[in-house]
């Protein structure tokens, strides 16, 4: 029983692979974060180590354990944890030099040995060159499973040593009719759930449980309406909090830049007609009232640059410099025009 939503492709093409003897001795999963490449990675563990006839079963001992990460032959190595993106290390050559090692044992408990590199993108040269030379001289019995947000960050070598496998996020109704399905969240916070989710289902059954994720989108845009209300005086208070914050966890950062384009992606909608379409569906009286006061130039002008100054940070750029631009950048609002504009949108 795979558990893995929304990826019936790959599904499909693993199970014939299973059932024909022709697994790839490493696979490279592509997605964006919570798409479920970590849960789609234990199934197939679980499917290679499966003690009945369909695998995975999920029910047999095997199973069992590998779902509670209890398994001696299946492995993961990550430097995700606590949702912290631990910025400053890399995955070192010593790891996976003891992986290798383990690779080259037999298995001790089960049929099958398992490695899985949750962030392959974050080896160090010598560690992703050190596992090169494995996935050029596979050992039977083992599978390796690389798991990316981005696989251009890693080397061509390793990419094509791996059978490329890309996980695509799902529809808002996907996801929606999984919450309300499964977990019997209500149909009006699966919705919003699902629409920021970004069509990663994994981020929204957490949130469906955890209200921190909620309150750090919260906080983000309230954030963002302190800055469209403030002068540049406070603008570059903003920046000084933000680069100190990005120091600390990028991933908060381009998290919040993200949230920052969904909101102005609703004011666009918003100004094009189309209101039902938005994501911040619970904060539909403050974007209708908000896009009064913006052009639909300026609003894409805006994504556009939120868009840069991400892309911008992912290359190292100076951050206190790239968030210095982002803010003059930011228009501010027209005001006199919300109310007619309101009016107009709301017929």
């Amino acid at each position: 029983m795979w558990q893995v939503t929304g990826q019936n492709r790959i599904v499909s093409l693993l199970n014939r692979s299973l059932e024909t003897g022709t697994l790839a001795h490493a696979y490279l999963l592509v997605g964006p974060a919570h798409v479920g490449k970590m849960t789609l990675s234990i199934n197939l563990a679980m499917a290679l180590n499966c003690e009945r006839a369909d695998p995975p079963c999920a029910g047999c001992l095997s199973c069992k354990k590998i779902q509670a990460s209890n398994h001696s032959d299946v492995r993961v190595i990550s430097l995700l944890k606590n949702g912290d993106t631990a910025e400053a290390k890399l995955i070192s050559i010593d790891q996976i030099k003891e992986l290798l090692h383990a690779a080259n044992l037999p298995p001790f408990e089960g049929k099958h040995k398992v490695f899985i590199i949750d962030g392959a993108e974050l080896m160090s040269v010598d560690a992703a060159n050190c596992l090169l030379k494995t996935l050029e001289e596979p050992v039977a019995g083992v599978t390796f499973i690389l798991l990316t947000t981005n696989d251009k960050l890693l080397p061509e070598t390793v990419v094509s040593r791996c059978q490329r496998l890309e996980l695509r996020p799902l529809s808002t109704e996907e996801v929606a009719a999984a919450l309300t399905a499964n977990d019997g969240v209500n149909q009006e916070r699966a919705r919003l759930l699902a629409g920021l989710s970004r069509g990663c289902l994994g981020w929204a059954l957490v949130a469906a449980t955890d209200e921190s994720l909620l309150e750090h989108r919260n906080d983000s845009l309230d954030r963002l309406m302190n800055i469209l209300d403030s002068n540049y005086t406070g603008r570059f208070d903003s920046v000084n909090r933000m680069a100190a914050q990005f120091t600390q966890n990028r991933a908060a950062i381009y998290d919040t830049l993200e949230l920052w384009m969904d909101f102005w992606r609703d004011l666009m909608l918003v100004k094009l007609g189309c209101p039902d379409l938005i994501t911040n569906i619970d904060r539909k009286s403050e974007i209708i009232k908000l896009a009064g006061e913006y052009r639909l130039t300026q609003m894409t002008d805006t994504i556009k640059g939120i868009r840069t100054t991400a892309e911008q940070l992912g290359r190292n750029a100076n951050p206190r410099l790239a968030l210095e631009v982002l803010m003059l950048d930011i228009p501010g609002k027209e005001p006199g025009k919300a109310e007619k504009a309101t009016a107009r949108m709301t017929g």
